[in-house]
């Protein structure tokens, strides 16, 4: 395809599920309609790089060799925009993006229905830690100034750069002492007796930004243990009847609800339940064989098409309090204690959740800690919270110590069966409210980077909370919640990754001794540490 003057050419990396992208495919259809008209206002003209498939039943690029072949027919040195309106698998373009050589533009509709925000953040961060020179862009309707400015300054140059000045590097801030003592004792450990994370087969999703090469993670002290989802998937087979049902009747006896049905097509059945019980059972077993300190199970390619998801296994994973299992030896493995478990095989968030876990273990503070995506913000409609509030939407399960009510605030439903076929049930809940520590580690200029950030979780009207959870996906578990000097246009134009690291302390001085502790701990393994926005109190870190 021939470059043209004052044409851009836009590509749209879709699902690897034909399903997810016919389901999605009327969003993005509007979302492109939106775009072309500003692109067009502008004086540029936008075009498909790659067409609507009728045999599809949509326009999007479903796999890494179609992407590779668009690519390879559009001139490199063409004005380019990837347009997201769903969630994406970032390898499907990331090849033909590292070869790109014009300008580069990500961008992906204010929406939270499909999550166009939370894969365009994926891309971002895959990008990033590419090395690609990239801008990115986001907006409800394409039509307001912020988002036309930005469109109109990298038509004529080529870059839209956002500033971000509530980012401060941690050399520059002073850490408490008692944060640097607790770092130090940590980082000494890691260092002589090393750890492990288990993962069950890389690169969920196409998410590139979520693996972290091993020469970076070595220097934390920690190493991988490669597991396989087959192997997995053999442990499931090998768990008794008997020890589902056990772990289940526990989950029922502390009054989580499953609704349950009989369709197995449609609705969550006590048989899917019990197989992620299994999971559940076997994922301790081998995590303890191994030695792992936590663990991520991708969940998807392979085993989707094998069980039932793995959702259900990750909350009761991540938190303290959970159905005991055994070991060949008739040894609890890690009785009270969490396995923090790092969705969908994020190992960014693995190592996170690996920090967060000792420092908040060696400062008193609750050790649950998750990740969830970034999924969308909006102003509260109720009126009941004055601040902008964003919404962290796990894709399945939290901790129930995160939930209002625990594990009896908790339900479960089917996951929807675009995306999982098998069904399986998530672990849902509201979460409680409280002081947070949000934090991402990434990977940037090949060097392991991290942005810490204080936050609160709030409690909105169950009315608000549910128009929330309808904008997005209601199956599950939802987080409130108001970043402490951080915007909505900073937190995008800052954060690398479609993930966002959160965990709970008592009170907002005790969240804030944990984010220093965990900043100083991870500066002290040589990463570079960056602390965002403010403290509750509105002062400066």
């Amino acid at each position: 395809m021939k470059r043209s003057p004052r044409t851009v050419l836009l590509v749209a990396s879709g699902d690897l599920r034909q399903s997810a992208n016919e389901v999605c495919w009327p969003a993005q259809q509007a979302m492109e309609a939106a775009l072309t008209a500003a692109v067009s206002k502008l004086g540029h003209r936008l075009v498909r790089a790659h067409p609507y498939r009728a045999d599809r039943r949509h326009g999007f690029i479903g796999s890494q060799r179609e992407g590779m072949d668009v690519f390879s027919a559009i001139d490199p040195r063409t004005p380019l925009i990837v347009a997201e309106a769903a969630w994406q698998y970032s390898h499907h373009v990331l090849a033909g993006l590292v070869s790109h050589r014009g300008p580069i533009l990500t961008a992906a509709n204010w929406s939270g229905t499909w999550p166009g925000l939370v894969g365009m953040l994926n891309l971002n961060g895959s990008l990033t830690k590419a090395g690609v020179r990239y801008s990115t862009l986001w907006s409800a309707d394409f039509t307001d100034a912020f988002f036309l400015g930005g469109l109109e300054k990298w038509l004529r140059t080529g870059a839209c750069r956002h500033r971000t000045p509530h980012v401060k590097s941690l050399a520059r801030c002073a850490v408490p002492s008692r944060a640097k003592a607790a770092a130090r004792r940590i980082a000494a450990d890691l260092r002589r007796n090393k750890a492990i994370l288990g993962v069950f087969d890389e690169g969920c999703m196409g998410m590139f930004n979520a693996i972290i090469p091993d020469e970076l993670l070595f220097q934390t002290g920690v190493s991988k243990e490669r597991l396989s989802q087959s192997a997995l998937y053999h442990g499931v087979t090998q768990v008794p009847d008997a020890e589902a049902r056990a772990v289940y009747e526990w989950l029922v006896a502390k009054g989580m609800t499953f609704h349950l049905g009989s369709d197995e097509a449609t609705e969550l059945t006590e048989a899917q339940v019990l197989l992620q019980c299994k999971m559940y059972v076997a994922a301790l077993r081998i995590a303890d064989e191994f030695g792992c300190e936590a663990i991520g199970i991708q969940y998807q390619q392979g085993l989707k098409d094998l069980l039932p998801a793995s959702d259900l296994v990750e909350g009761l994973l991540n938190n303290s309090e959970r159905p005991p299992v055994s070991n060949a030896l008739g040894r609890t493995i890690r009785a009270g204690e969490p396995l923090p478990h790092f969705n969908e095989v994020d190992e960014c968030a693995g190592l996170d959740g690996l920090f967060t876990r000792r420092v908040h273990q060696a400062l008193g503070q609750p050790v649950e800690n998750t990740l969830h995506d970034l999924r969308w913000g909006d102003w509260d409609r109720s009126g009941t919270v004055p601040d902008y509030v964003w919404v962290f939407l796990i894709s399945g399960s939290a901790p129930p110590a995160h939930h209002e009510g625990g594990y009896a605030g908790s339900d479960s439903l089917r996951q929807p069966p675009m995306y999982f076929r098998l069904g399986g049930g998530t672990l849902r809940g509201i979460a409680r409210p409280g002081e947070l520590v949000w934090s991402r580690i990434f990977v940037e200029g090949g060097r392991l980077k991290m942005d810490l950030g204080r936050a609160r979780a709030v409690r909105l009207p169950r009315t608000e909370t549910e128009r929330r959870w309808k904008e997005t996906t209601v199956q599950w578990p939802i987080m409130h919640a108001v970043t402490y000097g951080v915007t909505r246009d900073q937190m995008m134009a800052r954060h690398k990754a479609n993930h966002i690291q959160v965990a709970y302390a008592h009170s907002a001085g005790e969240a804030d001794l944990a984010l220093y502790a965990k900043a100083a701990l991870a500066e002290e393994l040589g990463l570079d540490v960056f602390l965002c926005g403010t403290k509750a109190d509105g002062a400066a870190f």
